[in-house]
């Protein structure tokens, strides 16, 4: 006869593996806290004394006055460029019209107040 038997060593029962999991303390916390803030805190310094020597008072600045030259109908920016300096390249004065101005594409408005650039002023 045959006969079939178990034995209790077959089964070996898995121990259960304790879980490591990461608990942060409060003292864990704030030193993190304190490395993180390490880097903004040098930004925020930085900027405050490279920025802080960027204002101007403009005690020590000349008053500069300005002339200026108003877009009557028919202007354009070379008929007011040969106008105010007629012995210069009318391209560069247009130019510098134009970078002072801050106008985009030559573009005028009748009415218009242009600011003329001082080597040009009469």
């Amino acid at each position: 006869m045959s006969s079939i038997g178990f034995s209790t060593a077959a089964v070996i029962p898995a121990s259960p593996r304790p879980s490591t999991r990461l608990r942060l303390t409060t003292r864990g916390r704030a030193v993190l806290l304190a490395v993180a803030s390490v880097p903004l805190a040098i930004g925020i310094a930085f900027a405050a004394l490279s920025g802080g020597s960027a204002i101007a008072s403009g005690a020590d600045a000349a008053a500069v006055s300005v002339e200026t030259v108003t877009v009557m109908p028919g202007d354009t920016l070379w008929s007011i460029a040969t106008g105010v300096a007629p012995d210069a390249d009318p391209r560069d004065v247009i130019g510098e019209i134009s970078r002072m101005n801050l106008l985009r594409g030559g573009e005028l408005q009748i009415g218009q107040t242009l600011a003329i650039p001082a080597q040009y002023a009469n």
